[in-house]
């Protein structure tokens, strides 16, 4: 009796187990575009983003979460600020930046960079509904992007289409004599 009522558990928990699982939030990454679709059931948002620059990567492929950390500091580059870091291959991760004006354009290491409100909200969306992580696209290359000719210009003007509007995305950025902290 007793193994027939474990047999039986047994057999919901796996005809159960797929349904349990499923993400909700579905997030693409278009590194040609460098702009973000999130599709949850709480609405739909497109968010420019930074890729990896030339000389890096940011992987491409069909990923889910591996962990989340909403304070995260890099290891690797100089401990730099993470916030709202979504990992999804080693570590490779979505997180927010304090350089927006670098948003809509590759400059990171690898990871998928977007605005720190952004991240927050997508934290949030993905600790509760789940999400899987889609990466496609070729990057530009930095012949695409025509640099300012100094500090006091908006923001650098890619040579092709582009890829999102800018001018609600703006938000304060952090110098230090200057310059800014983090690389």
């Amino acid at each position: 009796m007793r193994d027939r009522i474990l047999a039986g558990a047994l057999a919901c928990a796996f005809v159960a187990a797929p349904f349990a699982c499923v993400a909700k939030v579905r997030i693409l990454v278009d590194l040609s575009s460098q702009t973000m679709q999130v599709d949850s059931a709480s609405g739909s948002y497109t968010w420019p983003i930074s890729s990896a620059r030339d000389g890096y990567v940011t992987p491409q492929g069909h990923f889910s979460v591996q962990r989340m950390e909403a304070v995260h500091y890099s290891k690797e580059y100089y401990n730099s600020p993470m916030p709202h870091s979504i990992f999804f291959d080693g570590g490779f991760a979505i997180h927010g930046t304090y350089e927006t004006r670098s948003l809509g354009r590759p400059v990171s290491h690898g990871c998928v960079r977007i605005s720190p409100a952004h991240a927050a909200t997508l934290f949030r969306l993905v600790e509760d509904e789940g999400a899987t992580i889609d990466i496609v696209g070729d990057p530009p290359s930095e012949s695409d992007w025509t640099l300012p000719a100094s500090d006091d210009e908006e923001r650098p003007v890619r040579r092709r289409a582009a890829a999102a509007p800018r001018g609600h995305y703006e938000e304060p950025e952090t110098r230090i004599f200057g310059f800014f902290p983090f690389p």
